[in-house]
């Protein structure tokens, strides 16, 4: 991997970073349903303006939307909203990685190997350590929230993988299409078309500012440019190469959060992250032939950390050196 190369994966690392302490400043004037409604309108409007849509049956391409847009960010949002820390949700939101790997043995019959149940075993430890300490000190829900929230996410990995779409940031962007209508119905109902009113009638403020602008940062940076470039790095290089970079995310999370509100993680919730994005990282890396596991294994490829509709688009199963060129 080029040095230029490097420095890019870190530029979308620094990105997805700074995307959780952005949505907590977004939900600060957006209710979550209505900001998930509109991030994913600002995507669909050029994306069908513009874009060709991916060459995979309707059905598939509703279900990741329905999953990696809907599900995906309606709980994280709510979550966050209902007072996770969003650094914390940063690391919570790895769960996504040992969720994929489960969900794909039971629906593609993907074998799980001795390293991943490993990793899978590690990382779960440190999230149940985690929902153990929050239901002491603060409330559960907002964790609970979170991590059904990374259960989207991981089914979306897997149905993606299932489409298995030529070009895969095509159906990054297609999948913005499914979930504004929904979302904003549920918004209506749920939150109200007075919150709702409040919300768009004084967008245009300066109060307002600060939460329009994080929006068009989920939009424009997060989404476009992090996604754009993670893509053109795992079409190049193998995803083994490219994954690892992910598990700089919640670092940066954790760091942004600190320095926007001043969130410092109890030291509890920051060794248990530390276990959950370590049993990713073990259950992502692919080990050399004859080292570890006895050789070439199926190796589940951890998922970018922040949320993003094409969170789905980097984790796969792959063998090892194989370059990814298909569809987390």
């Amino acid at each position: 991997m080029t040095v230029r190369d490097r420095l890019l994966a870190l530029v979308v690392a620094v990105c997805w970073g700074i995307n959780f302490p952005v949505t907590a400043i977004a939900l600060e004037h957006f209710p979550p349903f209505l900001l998930v409604a509109l991030r994913f309108t600002l995507l669909a409007v050029p994306t069908v303006l513009l874009v060709p849509r991916p060459a995979i049956p309707w059905p598939r391409l509703l279900l990741v939307g329905a999953t990696l847009g809907m599900l995906q960010f309606a709980f994280l949002y709510l979550g966050i909203a209902a007072g996770m820390p969003s650094g914390l949700a940063s690391l919570v939101l790895q769960a996504s990685a040992p969720f994929t790997v489960v969900i794909a043995g039971f629906w593609l019959r993907e074998r799980i190997t001795r390293r991943q149940a490993i990793g899978i075993g590690i990382a779960v430890v440190g999230l149940v350590v985690i929902a153990g300490h929050r239901s002491q000190v603060a409330a559960l829900l907002p964790v609970v929230l979170t991590l059904c929230g990374a259960l989207g996410w991981a089914v979306g990995n897997v149905a993606v993988r299932r489409a298995a779409p030529p070009n895969p940031m095509h159906l990054t962007l297609w999948m913005s299409i499914v979930a504004p209508v929904p979302m904003l119905a549920l918004s209506f109902v749920v939150e109200g078309p007075e919150r709702i009113g409040e919300s768009l009638g004084t967008v245009f403020t300066l109060e307002a500012l600060p939460s329009v602008l994080c929006l068009l940062y989920l939009v424009l940076i997060a989404s476009v440019v992090g996604y754009g470039i993670w893509t053109r790095l795992l079409s190049v290089y193998p995803s083994a190469t490219v994954a690892p970079f992910s598990m700089l995310v919640p670092v940066v999370g954790v760091l942004a959060s600190w320095l926007a509100f001043g969130e410092v993680p109890d030291l509890v919730e920051l060794v248990a992250g530390v276990a959950v994005v370590g049993g990713v990282l073990y259950a992502s890396r692919v080990p050399r032939a004859g080292v570890g596991d006895g050789g070439p294994e199926e190796a589940l490829v951890a998922p970018p950390a922040p949320p993003h509709p094409a969170a789905g688009r980097d984790v796969t199963t792959c063998r090892s050196g194989s370059n990814l060129s298909g569809r987390s």
